[in-house]
């Protein structure tokens, strides 16, 4: 049975206004499929630099999953699929073009630009030797294990969470980047964080997301599951294909809020001055990786030697420079990279 009975209004759109939440909209609907993207201009600029700590390995069993961001160690050697790349001439990477500030857009120039795209253009350069030798191929949040598992890109960089559920389907590079879950609700909103002030409410997440799942776990009686009535655009969607998706409710009126990363939480806030992050802190600790198909150990290898390069010279480091370019209004303070960890089976 629908919810849209008993749904309140609307009250126009909030933040962005209507051209731009419609935008927005139309952004949405494009990422739905998966789309080859045009690709121009330079990569990532910086410096090299350390950071982000000492390397730990970890001793793991195949079998078991104890460690997920314990990554198999970097190595410059080439092998079937980084030779499949080099014999294309392009490496084609899964992406997002909508999430502000790391994969996005950029609606004057029409450039993909960003935090993941910067390092998709690293890994570029080092396996082929040109940062803009790639096809950039937009994928919805939901598809993005199926993209890999499909052969339709060799790397997915898209502020993916390492975990072992999905260890089970792909495989990942060590870690780039520290996140966690957090709410983004209306500055007006009652709703204090992930918690209590949740219960009732109808919360928003994507589907195929670290955000669903911690719903499933302890959702504070938050409204997160759908109750479709089979409408061709059904304002009762609680999970949608792409994350963006939940912003555009948020602002619509049809969700009183979001859960997702907090680092995708900010890049939103940035853009829409009606809405912020709830809570003094993520509720969760979780570690973006660059995913690759399962088994696919020579390109795994191989963007692990690009991050640690990448990581290296400190406050001038590619990392950083890449981080103070797009992240660090939205998330200042961050010192460095996660230290990375390797495998020792």
């Amino acid at each position: 049975m629908s919810r849209s009975k008993d749904r309140p209004g609307r009250g126009g759109l909030r933040g962005w206004g209507g051209v731009t939440a419609m935008a927005a909209a139309c952004a949405v609907t494009a990422a739905l499929t998966l789309l080859p993207l045009a690709h121009h201009g330079d990569g990532a600029a910086g410096g090299d630099a350390s950071g982000g700590g000492a390397v730990t390995a970890v001793q793991t069993r195949a079998e078991e999953c104890t460690d997920p961001e314990a990554s198999l160690p970097a190595s410059g050697d080439d092998g079937p699929n980084i030779d499949t790349i080099k014999q294309r001439g392009k490496l084609i990477a899964g992406v997002d073009q909508n999430s502000f500030r790391w994969g996005y857009r950029n609606p004057e120039s029409r450039e993909l630009e960003g935090f993941d795209i910067d390092l998709v253009r690293a890994i570029a350069k080092d396996i082929l030797g040109d940062p803009n030798a790639v096809i950039f191929r937009a994928i919805p949040t939901n598809q993005r294990i199926a993209a890999l598992e499909n052969d339709r890109v060799d790397v997915v960089v898209r502020t993916m969470t390492i975990n072992c559920k999905r260890l089970e389907q792909v495989s990942f590079s060590t870690a780039y980047f520290q996140a966690g879950q957090q709410v983004l609700a209306p500055k007006d909103s009652a709703i204090t964080g992930y918690d209590a002030s949740l219960k009732g409410k109808r919360v928003c997440s994507a589907e195929g997301s670290t955000a669903y799942e911690a719903l499933e776990k302890k959702s504070f009686g938050a409204l997160y599951k759908d109750d479709y009535d089979g409408t061709e655009r059904d304002p009762d969607l609680l999970t949608v294909p792409n994350q963006l998706d939940c912003l555009v409710r948020l602002q619509l009126g049809e969700v009183d809020a979001v859960v997702t990363d907090n680092a995708l939480a900010a890049g939103q806030a940035a853009q829409d001055p009606a809405v912020e992050l709830k809570g003094k802190a993520p509720f969760t600790t979780e570690y973006y990786g660059v995913a690759t198909k399962k088994g696919a150990n020579d390109l795994v290898a191989r963007v692990n030697k690009v991050l640690v390069d990448y990581r290296a010279g400190g406050a001038n480091s590619l990392w950083m420079t890449s981080y103070q370019e797009w992240l660090a209004a939205g998330l200042p303070g961050i010192k460095g990279p996660p230290a990375p960890k390797y495998r020792t089976d």
